[in-house]
């Protein structure tokens, strides 16, 4: 936590990100132009919320807690109606929640070991139950179109992507589960493009991102953030799926071409040889530079730029040419802007 920002994250279009706040609640912010659009005041007692999840850009939030014996608790599952300006539903697990995903006509919960989903947002019914490994992060990723309602979570075994296609699963069903095998290592963060057809994901050990075709489940492309570990915060693909971003506790913000992957660059020791697997993986298109080791999330804006938004406050964009180069268009502190107009 820097500067009291609890958590941050994107809407489904990227267009909007919202902030948990220590002490000063919920913010909501438009990212171009950058505003902010919405301050959530439920209670007194809002600083205790350690999640929010917007859907789209409507009225409904989702909320969880920060703990045990808190006015908000992390097992719970709590939905904000802004227009109401009410709590609207509460769900009880018994466990801590390690993330919500929202659909318009569906409602994700991941705990540790399972991920339950929900028909959402009117007659909330359980409609499936998929059991996960071991998933502190909450790695948990829905397609935001309802044409292809892709989920994708952590398999049974170590590094492997489990895929759920949702349109063509009724409830109280079961079929042997569609999975990929990723990586050696346990998986550290995962993603999945607007139409459904890819999934990225990372390990651990955060030096390789792979990104593989949903329908086929096949390697498309094996991209390298670089050699040394690290700790990825986030990975997202560009609306059109044509590009893909990293950020990293290395403070800095990786941009890689997937559509036109001559773009990437190669490694200047490829003619080497010693490095072997480094020689077949591409490096990125270009990248910039963030706080080292604040984390944070990043986004694909108009145009040819990334947008990052910091733990710390601040918030990035750069724009960015096929020929590598990468120049900062803003910057700004997102906590300091005052209220702008109606969300």
């Amino acid at each position: 936590m820097q500067n009291g920002v609890l958590h941050l994250a994107f809407n489904q279009d990227q267009g909007c990100f919202a902030s948990a706040l220590d002490s000063k609640g919920i913010r909501i912010y438009n990212t171009e132009p950058l505003s902010e659009k919405a301050r959530l005041a439920m209670t007194n007692e809002l600083y205790q919320v350690s999640q929010v999840h917007m859907l789209h850009r409507t009225n409904l939030i989702a909320i969880v807690g920060t703990g045990p014996g808190a006015r908000f608790s992390n097992d719970k599952v709590y939905v904000w109606d802004d227009s109401r300006k009410e709590l609207v539903l509460e769900m009880t697990y018994g466990s801590p929640v390690t993330t919500v995903r929202m659909q318009r006509d569906k409602l994700f919960v991941a705990l540790r070991n399972k991920i339950h989903v929900y028909s959402f947002p009117n007659n909330v019914l359980k409609l499936f139950d998929f059991d996960s490994r071991d998933n502190p992060k909450g790695l948990c990723e829905v397609c935001p179109s309802l044409e292809r309602p892709i989920l994708v979570f952590p398999g049974r075994k170590c590094g492997s992507v489990q895929l759920v296609d949702l349109l063509n699963r009724q409830p109280d069903t079961s079929s042997a589960p569609l999975t990929i095998n990723a990586h050696q290592g346990e998986l550290a963060a995962l993603a999945i493009n607007q139409q459904g057809t890819q999934v990225a994901t990372a390990s651990q050990k955060g030096t390789l991102i792979r990104v593989f075709d949903t329908q086929g489940r096949t390697l498309v492309v094996e991209l390298r953030r670089g050699a040394d570990p690290a700790t990825l915060y986030c990975i997202n693909f560009s609306h059109d799926s044509a590009f893909l971003c990293v950020s990293s506790d290395k403070g800095t913000v990786h941009i890689f071409a997937l559509k036109n992957t001559k773009l990437n660059k190669r490694s200047s020791l490829a003619k080497v040889g010693f490095l072997g697997q480094y020689v077949e993986s591409q490096w990125g298109l270009a990248n910039f530079t963030v706080p080292a080791e604040v984390a944070c999330v990043c986004a694909f804006g108009q145009g040819s730029s990334v947008i990052a938004v910091c733990l710390d406050g601040t918030f990035h964009k750069y724009v960015f040419t096929p020929d590598g180069n990468c120049n900062r268009e803003s910057y700004d502190v997102f906590l300091e802007l005052g209220d702008d107009c109606e969300f």
